[in-house]
């Protein structure tokens, strides 16, 4: 048995751990044995000191111990994240064995992948990556040269998540952190459409991979004039322009920097004519077509995520019904809505039910056509449900 740390468990809390979920949160834990540091391993056991898995501790973050192995004699050396990060990548050269340099797509995924705390991105020749966890991130020397050198990489940007920084104590901070600088845009292909990404600035790691296969499917049901909501670099519409059965897109984004993101976009493929994007916030936007009798024949609603604790899930599932009320109120009989939620603590049950509150109080009938997921580049995995957070719903309102 290694001589390590011991995170003691409170009675009856093992069991989630040896269905082999990562996270070890504060109220779960008895006591710590030891002085563990921020990065240490450390050994979790039950209340009767039964082993269960190793990992990394961080006494800062409200996720104290992150679980890596469930083999008590491995270390979570280099070699070991090494191994784990080469596992994750044969999955996506398995997923797009023809990699070019205009090619994009998530080669680690955090949870799905094992590896808690790390976001890869590629973006041709160029990787975005994102540390969550101040535990992994003391290893991101050997962890960013191993990437490079995996995946002859000309250049490693560092990207942060809003408000993570603060809550495991990370000291990080965004730009070039190996090889040379990206430049701006770099440009990928997406269905046969072009996109400017930046690295440096762009929302998340530069572009929303996870919904590439929705947005194709989306586009098969796109007809006439179509609302993007939240549209950020406009992918959702330019796909139903250019492969679906759109004549017209209207996006909106509260964010000036991605409506300009959007019309240039739209610009770069030929599709400036039939686009028109407009910087406000979505509810007052939405409520000012109502006011002035506008309607769409497809509603596109990508929120980003509403909730990132289980104390404010309440207030999510209300703005997730506030918004959809207000697209259904512009759709006429027989609309298209397609309406997201990346919101991992909000189950596919709970915006189920939120759709059915809407059908209740607006006295209009929603038909499910197809309830998608996330692009498999973002596998999930059955021991974290919620990695499993993408919902997608493509919806006939009658």
């Amino acid at each position: 048995m290694p001589d390590l740390p011991r995170v003691v468990l409170k009675p009856r809390r093992a069991q989630p751990f040896f269905y082999r979920h990562p996270w070890v949160f504060d109220g779960a834990i008895h006591k710590v044995e030891g002085d563990p540091k921020v990065g240490d391993e450390a050994l979790l056991v039950t209340d009767k000191g039964d082993p269960v898995a190793r990992g990394l501790f961080n006494a800062t973050s409200n996720i104290k111990l992150r679980l890596y192995t469930w083999n008590l004699d491995q270390p979570l050396d280099d070699a070991f994240f090494a191994e784990r990060i080469d596992h994750a990548i044969r999955l996506r050269e398995s997923l797009c064995p023809s990699w070019s340099e205009s090619s994009a797509g998530r080669f680690v995924f955090s949870e799905g992948d094992g590896i808690s705390g790390l976001t890869v991105d590629r973006y041709g020749d160029w990787l975005s990556v994102q540390f969550t966890s101040a535990a992994l991130a003391t290893r991101k020397d050997a962890i960013l040269a191993h990437l490079q050198q995996r995946l002859s990489a000309k250049g490693i940007v560092l990207r942060s998540e809003k408000g993570m920084n603060e809550a495991e104590g990370l000291d990080a901070i965004d730009g070039p952190a190996v090889g040379a600088e990206p430049p701006r845009p770099v440009f990928v292909e997406e269905h046969g459409l072009r996109y400017g990404v930046d690295l440096l600035e762009g929302q998340k790691t530069g572009f929303f991979l996870d919904q590439r296969r929705n947005r194709l499917a989306a586009a098969r049901y796109a007809t006439g004039r179509v609302l993007d909501v939240f549209c950020y670099s406009g992918g959702f519409g330019l796909t139903a322009l250019h492969t679906g059965g759109a004549k017209q897109v209207i996006g909106v984004d509260v964010s000036e920097t991605a409506v300009t993101l959007a019309n240039e976009n739209a610009k770069l493929n030929g599709l400036d004519s039939k686009t028109a994007y407009i910087a406000k916030p979505a509810f007052e936007a939405l409520e000012e077509f109502a006011a002035a009798g506008e309607k769409f024949d497809t509603i596109i609603l990508d929120p980003p995520k509403m909730t990132r604790s289980r104390h404010t899930v309440d207030k999510a599932l209300k703005g997730y019904y506030s918004l959809n009320k207000l697209a259904v109120d512009l759709l006429p009989p027989g609309g298209i809505l397609v309406t997201c939620s990346c919101s991992g603590l909000v189950s596919r049950e709970d915006f189920e039910q939120v759709l059915a509150t809407v059908v209740m109080r607006t006295g209009r009938a929603i038909q499910i056509l197809e309830a998608r997921r996330q692009s498999p580049d973002h596998p999930a995995s059955i021991s974290c449900p919620e990695t499993d957070y993408l919902k997608c719903y493509i919806c006939r309102v009658t």
